[in-house]
């Protein structure tokens, strides 16, 4: 919904969705008023005027136009100024009734089904809302909404039109003081209908209350009230056979209607004896009768049910066992029991099921009241909210829906009064000749209903109250025989041939201001006597239960008047609430239902143009547009389009009615087109009116154009001028700002420059204050100089960045830090094979590094597992040393011991020897344990001699073997024979022992070429090459 959008402005849109107030219209023909309903339908505007009266048509679906957001945009704004809204309505009812201080009521009518109850809960929310707050306003407001779940669950229930059909009308007074504070309030209720309680339709169900009781209440509570949970046990709940609604959570409704209790001030203990009551009529609804041999009604005195109801009403069992199958007949000082037919006990039966609930709910609406009543004795005005029922037409039309059509017809002429009193008070106010108005007075069938001693009701009483065998079928010929003649009254006797068709035999007909109706007398007059048997209610005078004893009164039962019937109570509550009313200004929501399958978005054209008659619509409509269609205050007038003529605009010193004089003759407006009152002016075609809105629209786009023109010059000089003067002086800031920091620098500079300059003359010195800075930049630049020239391997031992003097001892403690992070680094790095080989160099470098020439290019080169493979070995040395594990192999030459002839063989290194090979034969096996030396030179060669320990002189003496991977062989040996102490680094000759006894030995010289010879002193000679060095 456009908010923003008032009610003259909506009119440009009134193609697309329709006019917002049907007085607006230019027929006002039923099609017309169809038409525009069904545009504003299908764009979700529900709401619709006719004058003050608001339309309301139900769309069975969410709308997002009843948040907070909603409630602020409608307070305190004049009527016509926003799109229709329930708010709206509301909010001018009580603004209203605080300027004027006058009491104000609300009337929501229409069909069941239509949204009736929840108009009334939006206007109670939105005054909870709107008005002022404290704690003792909240408490208030808290009463009078949460009075709403308790009187929906005890009087309403599903009918076949509505899920939540209110059974019951009532009116509800606010009461507001005068700073229009919510301090009390105060409802009547009327007609509940009570035959509910024993009898329901197909397709309905009872009261709620019922069904929230065995559904949601606890299992201690039902079981303490006799009662289990499941409806289909009872009589009173099964009868429409649709205990169980989709759309009715009735656990969830039962924990809302306890809280309510709590808010309304309901104890503990009337708590109990309510539900007792409740629990009572379900226990009635089972009790049954049987016949004995003569036909009469028995009750077991035995029964469950009946020891339940007893309990439960705090009365003796045998005097309601007495009192269901006796009738009590006084005869001047005697008293007879006259025994009951099944019938009559039924009768009875029900009958105490209907008046302990009917009493109940009225007990439950003066509760209500103590609850909200205001004791303040200041005057008070109050804004009454009337909920009733609407126009009821039904495929059997019984005695209830002839009170509530009559009900309704009171409110018709009630309404058409106060519309053409309120229409004529406005044309006298404002100096307008009035012109009758034509309209259908139906006070001719309030008269046919309501007339002393010639109404219907009145006939019905004494038909009620003869003596003699009355029955609905003789009330129906009295009717006959009294309003024969009435043009509103038929009947199948008194119709014609054709009308005949349509009435069975125990029908009447009314035709009401909304249509014909017809009724079917059965049931008429027990539903008119509604009467307890005499004995039943003097035992009911008796109970324990404390609301039972509240509504049956000792001094009611000892009254031996009889009590007014049924339709003679309701016809006086009406005239009260008539008089209620009379004395307030009315305001009117006509409640519409769009279709009967509850279907969003669905409009049933047939059904909204039946209840658009019914309501009295189009009457009503009739009523406002008989004189002037259109009224608005001169200066409201005038502000809206006064740009229509040059002279108005764009601003009119004058009185506003003057100016609006000129405006209308510029506008050509015909002098049968308006009037002029004191203080507005009438236009009584709305085709005028809606000629002056479309030149409006027009000249609005002319006018907006020159307006943002003119407006856009202004703010472009005056932006101009703003930006020309900050950018002055943010310039002027500007440049002190900067000059203020230049000075700062060069004075910081000046400081620094002197400070650096002292400190490095002392530099040399003690850290003083002098120095400090100084030193602490030498430190900070040898740090950042040193992070990015970092040795970047654990080899390079040069690139150390030189440290200043001051930092010498922290340069050293970094450069080892450092070294040890890399060398971490590596050595993390390291595989495990890569492990066990730099193991192996390093006993390599213990045995060698520095005292073999050889021995630095030796390094590069990576060791072997073994320089021989298995199959490099003969198999069948291999079986031989089978059971030694070969650790290492590596092929030699030997030097005989005697001429020193070169003979290349295999050296086999085992676990506990070293054996040395020649092909398949094994030629010299050394044990470790006999190996007491082993001799290399110092030289670039490559001889090895093992000396061996030589006890006997027929055993081989020293091994002089040369060998291409000397250092490998060796670091290998010294490892598996644990000889590390045994090799040794010889300057010079080595001398062997050939045999035991006698010695010899090995020379070494350098020469141009390795070469190994037999020297002339009967020595190995052999000759080497010097290493090159780089």
């Amino acid at each position: 919904m456009q908010i923003q959008q008032n009610m003259e402005g909506a009119l440009t849109a009134r193609d697309r969705v329709g006019i917002q107030d049907f007085v607006l219209l230019d027929e006002t023909t039923e099609e017309a008023f169809m038409n525009n309903l069904q545009k504003r339908f299908s764009n979700d505007l529900i709401y619709t005027y006719i004058g003050t009266l608001l339309v309301s048509l139900n769309p069975y679906k969410e709308l997002d136009i009843y948040n907070q957001k909603q409630m602020d945009i409608y307070m305190g704004v004049n009527f016509f100024e926003l799109p229709p809204h329930i708010y709206a309505l509301a909010d001018n009812a009580y603004h209203t009734m605080l300027t004027e201080y006058n009491n104000h009521f609300i009337l929501i009518s229409g069909e069941s089904g239509a949204g009736k109850t929840e108009a009334s809960k939006k206007i109670l929310q939105y005054y909870a809302v709107s008005c002022p707050s404290t704690t003792l306003l909240n408490t208030v407001r808290d009463k009078m909404l949460m009075s709403n779940p308790v009187l929906e669950a005890f009087g309403n229930a599903k009918t076949l039109k509505n899920d939540n059909s209110s059974r019951f009308g009532k009116y509800m007074d606010i009461q507001f003081d005068s700073q229009g504070d919510a301090v009390g309030g105060h409802i009547l209720n009327y007609l509940l209908e009570k035959s509910r309680v024993v009898h329901q339709n197909h397709g309905e169900r009872n009261f709620h209350i019922f069904y929230q009781l065995v559904e949601g209440a606890g299992d201690d509570l039902l079981q303490r009230l006799g009662l289990e949970r499941d409806c289909q046990l009872y009589k009173y709940l099964t009868q429409g056979e649709c205990a169980i609604v989709p759309s009715i959570n009735d656990r969830n409704d039962w924990k809302t209607v306890k809280n309510a209790l709590q808010v309304i001030n309901i104890n503990e203990s009337d708590n109990n004896d309510l539900f007792s009551i409740v629990a009572s009529v379900l226990h009635l609804g089972n009790l049954k009768f049987s016949p004995d041999g003569k036909g009469l009604a028995t009750l077991s005195s035995s029964s469950e049910e009946l020891r339940w109801v007893s309990n439960l009403l705090g009365v003796e069992a045998q005097k309601l066992h007495e009192g269901f199958t006796f009738r009590k007949i006084e005869a001047k000082n005697d008293q007879i029991l006259s025994p009951f037919t099944i019938d009559h006990a039924i009768y009875a039966r029900d009958a105490l099921a209907k008046a302990i609930y009917g009493q109940t709910f009225t007990w439950l609406v003066n509760r209500i009241n103590e609850s909200m009543e205001n004791t303040d004795p200041s005057r008070k005005t109050v804004i009454g909210l009337l909920d009733i029922y609407g126009f009821e037409v039904f495929y059997v039309n019984s005695f209830e829906q002839f009170c509530i059509n009559y009900c309704n017809e009171k409110l018709q002429q009630l309404f058409i009064q106060l519309t053409l009193k309120a229409e004529q008070e406005e044309y006298e106010a404002e100096g307008i000749e009035w012109e009758p108005v034509q309209f259908f007075n139906n006070k001719i069938i309030c008269d046919l209903v309501e007339e002393k001693h010639r109404g219907i009701i009145a006939i019905l009483d004494e038909e009620c109250l003869r003596p003699g065998e009355a029955t609905d079928l003789t009330f129906l010929e009295r009717l006959e025989d009294k309003m024969a003649n009435h043009p509103h009254f038929v009947t199948h006797k008194l119709a014609d041939k054709m009308t005949r068709k349509t009435l069975e035999r125990g029908d009447f007909r009314l035709l009401h201001y909304a249509g014909e109706v017809t009724y079917c007398v059965v049931g008429f007059l027990d539903k008119n006597n509604d009467l307890l048997y005499r004995n039943i209610k003097d035992l009911m005078c008796q109970s324990k239960n404390a609301i039972i004893q509240e509504c049956f009164l000792t001094s009611d039962s000892e009254n031996r008047k009889r009590p007014e019937t049924v339709a003679t109570q309701f016809k006086s509550s009406l005239l009260k609430l008539t008089e209620i009313l009379m004395a307030k200004e009315a305001w009117y929501i006509r409640c519409l239902k769009s279709n009967e399958s509850k279907e969003k978005g669905q409009f049933d054209e047939a059904l909204i143009r039946h209840q658009v008659k019914y309501l009295g619509l189009m009457e009503h409509l009739r009523v406002r547009r008989a004189g002037f269609a259109y009224r608005r205050r001169y200066d409201v007038f005038l502000q809206r389009y006064k740009p229509l003529c040059p002279a108005t605009w764009p601003h009119w010193r004058g009185d506003p009615a003057e100016g609006v004089e000129v405006l209308v003759q510029h506008l050509g407006y015909l002098p049968n087109e308006y009037k002029m009152g004191r203080n507005k002016i009438f236009i009584r075609h709305p085709r005028t009116l809606y000629a002056t809105e479309d030149a409006f629209e027009k000249c609005k786009h002319e006018l907006a154009t020159r307006l943002q023109a003119k407006y856009r010059g202004y703010r472009a000089k005056g932006e101009f001028k703003k930006q020309k003067e900050a950018a002055t002086k943010i310039e002027t800031c500007w440049r002190g700002v900067q000059a203020r920091k230049e000075r700062q620098k060069r004075a910081w500079a000046v400081k620094v420059i002197k400070q650096f300059i002292k400190g490095y003359m002392t530099r040399g010195q003690a850290k003083s204050t002098d120095n400090s800075e100084y030193l602490a930049f030498v430190r900070q630049h040898f740090l950042s100089r040193l992070k990015e020239n970092l040795p970047k391997t654990v080899l390079d031992k040069t690139s150390w960045y030189s440290p200043p003097p001051v930092c010498s001892e922290t340069s050293e403690i970094l450069r080892k830090l450092h070294y040890r992070i890399l060398v971490r680094k590596y050595v993390r790095g390291i595989t495990p094979q890569r492990k066990a080989q730099l193991q192996l160099k390093l006993v390599a470098s213990t045995l060698f590094k520095g005292k073999k020439e050889s021995y630095p290019q030796s390094v590069a080169q990576p060791f072997v597992d073994t320089r021989l493979n298995e199959q490099d070995i003969n198999p069948r040395v291999i079986q031989m040393i089978r059971n030694e594990h070969i650790k290492y192999s590596v092929p030699v030459i030997k030097y005989d011991r005697n001429g020193f002839k070169p003979r290349p063989r295999q050296m086999i290194l085992t676990q506990t020897a070293a054996y040395l090979v020649e092909e398949a034969k094994i030629k010299q096996r050394v044990l470790y344990t006999s190996l007491k030396g082993i001799s290399v030179s110092s030289l670039t060669d490559g001889i090895v001699a093992f000396h061996i320990t030589c006890e006997d002189p027929k055993q081989k003496g020293d091994l002089v073997m040369q060998c291409d991977y000397l250092f490998e062989f060796l670091t290998k040996l010294s490892i598996i024979a644990n000889k590390h102490n045994a090799i040794k680094v010889v300057q010079g000759s080595i001398k062997t022992e050939v045999q035991a006894g006698k010695e010899g030995g090995v020379d070494f010289s350098i020469g141009q070429e390795p070469m190994v010879y037999k020297g002339k002193n009967g020595h190995l000679m052999v000759v080497t090459t010097r290493t090159r060095t780089r």
